[in-house]
Parts: structure tokens; sequence; C-alpha cells
């Protein structure tokens, strides 16, 4: 059998058929309009961002695989929340909270990429990583998160594949961040309040060693 592989950098969802396309596929005898459908559902999770997909397919049986890349998942939970950036302390700072239908949804963007038996098990992969971030999952921390998947909390959503959050929830969402937070901010202060001195030595330090190196005007 022969396999030829072509590149292409396709909108989540919305491909369309290109010159290259056209090139590639239409002398080998390939269905476009049947490889573009597959890349839609395929990348329909992206939607609003672009995706790279390897496209083989087989010259003689003219059979289709598609190989979906995707961004790192930090930089998906961070476009999921409107953010540029994780918490510097995330034991303590918190800079998002989303729900598991969030979690899902990246998880289906990145199942392919990650070694897995489940989808339940990717999922897991992306609380840790919003953990890393700073980032609640339904108002508590990836490892009590991972207790409830564990114990079958959220079994439903999982195995139905739930990806939207509705406005009330994501009203929910938004007040139990603020709680975490506010229950937060005196250990953050307390920290923040140790490290002055620190900061203030350090400054001191520069000064003084500005200072030292300053040459000294002779007399004429």
């Amino acid at each position: 059998m022969s396999k030829e592989t072509i590149e292409i950098l396709a909108e989540g969802g919305k491909a369309t058929a290109s010159p290259q396309l056209a090139q590639s596929l239409g002398p080998k005898g390939i269905n476009i309009k049947d490889v573009l459908t597959k890349v839609n559902d395929k990348t329909a999770s992206f939607k609003g961002m672009k995706v790279p997909v390897k496209i083989i397919f087989d010259t003689e049986t003219k059979g289709i695989e598609l190989e979906v890349g995707t961004p790192p998942t930090s930089e998906l939970i961070k476009k999921e929340l409107g953010i540029k950036k994780g918490a510097g302390r995330p034991q303590l700072e918190k800079v998002g909270n989303i729900g598991i239908e969030h979690v899902i949804k990246i998880a289906k963007m990145k199942e392919d990429s990650i070694l897995h038996n489940s989808l339940k098990a990717v999922v897991k992969t992306v609380i840790g990583s919003c953990n890393s971030l700073g980032v609640l999952v339904e108002g508590l921390d990836g490892k009590e998160v991972n207790k409830l998947i564990d114990e079958g909390k959220f079994d439903k959503e999982i195995n139905e594949v739930k990806t939207e959050v509705d406005e009330e929830k994501k009203k929910i969402l938004d007040d139990q961040l603020k709680e975490v937070q506010a229950n937060n901010q005196g250990d953050l202060d307390k920290i923040k309040e140790k490290e002055k001195p620190k900061d203030e030595e350090k400054k001191e330090e520069g000064s003084e060693e500005k200072k030292e190196e300053k040459p000294v005007a002779k007399k004429k």
C-alpha cells in the first residue's frame, strides 16, 4: 500500500476546500468533501482556533486517517478562562474557576495526544494542569476534584460528554472563585509581608554595592 501525507492549518470545525487540498487529493481520486467533513468533525471542539491537521491517505484504497495537533493543555485552559497567565502561587492564589464541562471539552481536544485508557483519565490529567495554574474546578482544587471523579461524582457528565455551561452555572462558578479568593487573601498577605523585608534587604545591598563601585574623585 502507498500512503501519502499532507499537512494543513484548519479553522476548528470550519475547514474549507483550498488549492492545496485540490492539487493533492483531486488527482488521487480522493473525495475532498468527505475529507473536509471528517476534518470538521474532528476539530469541532477547537472553534475559533487554528488547528494543525495531518491528512494521511492511501492512494490505492482511498482510505483516510487524520492526526489533529493541539496546543498545550495549559494554553487551552487559559483560553477557556480568557486569562493570559497562571498564578505565581497556585496553592493559594486562584486565577479562575471552571466547570467539569469545560474540563471535558479540553479533554476531548487533547484525547488524541495523551496516552490514556478512558476519557475520564484524560479529564484527570487536565485537572492536574488546572491545579498547576491556580485554576479551580467546580470551586475545588485538583486533588479534591479527582477524588470526587474516582468516586463517580461526575460520571454522568463525562459519559454524556457534556461540554457546555449555562449562564446560571457560570455565575455559580464566579461566586465560588470570589469566595475562595477572599478566604485565601489573608494567607497571601502574610506571605507577601514576610517577603517584604527580604526584598528591602536586597535593594539596600544593591545600593551599597553601587556606592562602593562609585569612583572617588581625585583632588587636583
